[in-house]
């Protein structure tokens, strides 16, 4: 058993490598990624799907780059430029796979021009959600790929004009359930009787951990007025509570590593974001502050540290 371990840390490395199907997906472990490969499922029937966070994409990608590919497709979705990819695609070209890419991050014209030169394809569009790009390259006279798309924009870019858009979106919040939504979405339907369900038990979840994130805000006004929040769960629910209940511009998210997410009514979430080592789109991006023992103990016990400061004085230079 120790010895499987050590082989495919990433637990997926052995299935991958006795797949049957000639199509991958690498995508993000959200709506947007589940919304992303139900499309990919109604193009191509039986796909290998690999859900992977941002942080880990890198690893994850390189890991698969060194399996030989045969000719299969290795198709990624909302997952975001990283400096090491364009060896990566590189590896996994001589190792036989086609790699496409689609995403609605912000790219500069230079990294667009990079990929572009190892990729079989890439489309960056920040105008609609990864899912509708997807569904406007894969099924673009499928009228329920566009359904679906309408309704995964409609959360991931924080339009809230469909009720059924926030069910999905929280739902898909615990990583358990990708699987079961993506699925509903493949079948033809929004919702089923096991996501209400679910979505109903996670209400109740989230507005605890809610609560208790606006009773620990610290608020910070300068030229914007900024709050940061410990997070308890629901990092853009969260936020927008905050927004509503105390008429804040920006809002912090802070996990106990350090890791944080990123919500603000003047578009340039992304550009805090990548000070501090992240990325994004202008109204929700996410960074990583560098907690050392002093600054986490500071954090778990008053509910800051002289990283908010740090973060506050980045804001004040940034230009709209």
């Amino acid at each position: 058993m120790a010895k499987n371990k050590k082989r495919d840390n990433h637990g997926f490395l052995d299935a991958l490598s006795e797949r049957e199907t000639h199509i991958v997906h690498l995508t993000h472990n959200d709506l947007d990624a589940a919304g992303s490969d139900s499309i990919h499922r109604i193009k191509y029937g039986t796909v290998f799907t690999i859900w992977s966070s941002v942080g880990k994409f890198s690893s994850n990608f390189s890991a698969i780059s060194k399996i030989q590919g045969k000719g299969d497709l290795l198709s990624i979705s909302d997952l975001g430029y990283h400096d090491s990819i364009y060896s990566t695609i590189k590896t996994a070209k001589k190792n036989g796979w086609k790699v496409e890419w689609r995403d609605h991050h912000r790219w500069t014209e230079e990294e667009i021009s990079k990929i572009k030169e190892v990729a079989d394809y890439l489309c960056v569009d920040t105008s609609v959600c990864a899912t509708g790009i997807v569904a406007r390259d894969l099924m673009p006279d499928d009228e329920w790929s566009k359904e679906i798309a309408k309704i995964v924009c409609d959360y991931d870019l924080w339009k809230h004009n469909e009720p059924e858009s926030k069910i999905l979106g929280e739902v898909c919040t615990k990583y358990k359930n990708l699987n079961l939504v993506r699925d509903c979405l493949k079948d033809g339907t929004i919702t089923n009787d096991e996501i209400l369900r679910i979505h109903k038990e996670i209400s109740e979840e989230k507005d605890n951990a809610i609560n208790k994130s606006l009773k620990n805000t610290k608020i910070m006004e300068g030229k914007y007025k900024i709050a940061f929040a410990p997070l308890y769960g629901y990092p853009s629910e969260t936020a927008h509570a905050i927004r509503d209940k105390m008429q804040t511009d920006i809002e912090i998210i802070v996990s106990e590593t350090g890791k944080f997410s990123i919500r603000s009514v003047p578009p340039i979430s992304h550009i805090i974001a990548k000070k501090f080592g992240g990325g994004g789109h202008p109204p929700a991006a996410g960074g990583s502050f560098k907690f050392s023992f002093t600054d986490r103990m500071s954090f778990l016990i008053l509910k800051k540290n002289k990283h908010f400061q740090k973060l506050f004085d980045v804001a004040e230079k940034v230009k709209e």
